[in-house]
């Protein structure tokens, strides 16, 4: 199963390092960014499945920010937590109505904290949380580990089965190679984005085994996408 994919946007490193400590504990992939502009621009690279927000930072700040992601089509959606020091009822409303889904006040408890990242996961995108994913006549079982087309069990290698996973996670959403190679391999370990086209390559091969229609498409220049229906 593919970790939830968490961004926190804090510049008070101790604060930062304890949130990154206790989501990594529930098993949660973090990033923690300390500037706004640095965040932005990350936020244009990778979209994680849930961002935490500081209303003040260095360079551009969380509400602004905020506004701006709400405007992109890629992060309109984008389940955010607002934390802040502003504890007055308009500051509230003005964090709220900028887009954040959630607003936490500082100083907060970890426990209170935790609790908020999993209900509006669970609410926003319960794909991420949920243990059996479904797009058109493909069901990935995340427990079992297996995957079934029109009831028929696929048989898939780890690395298939994590891209095809993924994939599922974003159905009609086109990836680049890079992409797939920092989400379903790590940021941290060096392929080359060949070997992206070699894994897909074997997935759509056992996908679409038996003359089914492929459900893989591939975007030339952009990369890949599985198909919503």
């Amino acid at each position: 199963m593919i970790a939830p994919k968490i961004m926190v946007v804090e510049d008070e490193e101790p604060l930062g390092v304890l949130l990154r400590y206790n989501l990594e504990s529930e098993g949660y992939q973090v990033e923690v960014v300390m500037r706004g502009d640095e965040a932005e621009l990350r936020l244009q690279e990778n979209v994680p499945d849930l961002l935490v927000l500081d209303w003040m930072l260095p360079a551009l700040s969380g509400i602004e920010l905020c506004r701006r992601l709400r405007m992109r089509p890629e992060t309109e959606r984008l389940p955010i937590i607002m934390l802040t020091a502003r504890g007055e009822e308009s500051d509230r409303v003005r964090g709220l109505s900028t887009g954040a889904d959630d607003y936490l006040v500082k100083p907060f408890s970890t426990p209170e904290f935790m609790a908020r990242v999993k209900a509006l996961l669970r609410r926003a995108k319960p794909e991420v949380l949920s243990s059996v994913l479904k797009v058109g006549d493909i069901v990935l079982d995340r427990e079992a580990h297996r995957v079934y087309r029109k009831k028929n069990e696929i048989k898939l290698g780890p690395t298939e089965f994590r891209l095809l996973e993924f994939m599922m996670r974003h159905p009609g959403r086109v990836f680049s190679r890079s992409q797939l190679l920092d989400n379903v391999w790590g940021e941290t370990i060096y392929i080359d984005e060949r070997t992206v086209d070699v894994h897909v390559g074997r997935l759509r091969k056992a996908v679409n085994s038996g003359r089914m229609p492929d459900v893989i498409r591939t975007i030339r220049g952009s990369g890949y996408a599985i198909r919503e229906d």
